[in-house]
């Protein structure tokens, strides 16, 4: 069985970025995350010992965007890595970040990267 657990559009303000401002006021950001793993004993128990629980996601994301980084890059593959570390039943990860308003001069819902890491 292919399964997954999600989080979407989690909105985080955060101080990411290259220009000097950025880094000092900060920014809203949106982080959505997918973890590939197996819930066929989840599923069956009704146990979240079986699982893992969005709400430990929740926390290692906050983690991560609390380190300020240049690059989205840099902290969506670092929030890949972690969960990938921390819980040696997920298979692959997804990390989805977006700064919700770039410093670009234009009008857009946001800019961002998708990283995704397997096993």
């Amino acid at each position: 069985m292919q399964s997954s657990i999600h989080i979407r559009n989690l909105r985080l303000y955060a101080y990411h970025g290259v220009m000097p401002q950025e880094q000092q006021v900060g920014g809203e950001y949106s982080v959505s995350l997918e973890v590939w793993l197996p819930l066929d004993k989840a599923a069956k128990s009704d146990q979240l010992g079986d699982t893992v629980s969005y709400a430990e996601l929740y926390q290692v994301i906050v983690r991560e965007m609390k380190q300020p980084s240049k690059l989205l890059e840099n902290v969506a593959w670092r929030i890949g890595k972690a969960i990938m570390s921390e819980y040696a039943e997920i298979s692959a990860v997804e990390v989805r970040l977006t700064k919700l308003n770039p410093p670009m001069g234009a009008q857009c819902d946001g800019a961002g990267v998708c990283i995704k890491i397997e096993n």
